[in-house]
């Protein structure tokens, strides 16, 4: 595992555990943006990245959200071979509702926690 990964795992976590718990209380919007949240958080770590597909397409799975169940098929097939040669869309968010190589503006929040993880890494 990459020194970035190893900065930025821990604030993924925090988003896909905010995920589930909007999902157990109900609130599949608030659910999913947090899904996305982590998504542009892990993109540029390899494993972090897929792994946040495997929820995506879990949290598709559950809710029987059909065209996100096949996009995140889809993007869990590209997401490590396409971090690991580092064609990144910057800022996707992930869903199947947007392009999956559409660069996309990063939340200010998030790109300060990507910024001191790369900082930390070395």
């Amino acid at each position: 595992m990459s020194k970035f990964a190893e900065q930025i795992r821990p604030y993924v976590q925090v988003e896909l555990a905010a995920a589930g718990e909007a999902e157990r209380r109900g609130d599949r919007h608030v659910a999913f943006r947090r899904l996305e949240r982590a998504h542009v958080l892990s993109q540029a770590a390899t494993f972090e990245h897929v792994r946040v597909h495997a929820h995506m397409l879990r949290y598709a799975l559950r809710n029987g959200l059909v065209r996100e169940v096949v996009g995140q098929v889809l993007r869990l097939v590209l997401a490590a071979p396409l971090s690991m040669v580092g064609v990144i869309p910057v800022g996707n968010t992930g869903g199947s509702n947007v392009n999956g190589l559409r660069p996309m503006s990063v939340p200010t929040d998030l790109q300060r926690i990507i910024d001191e993880a790369r900082l930390r890494a070395g």
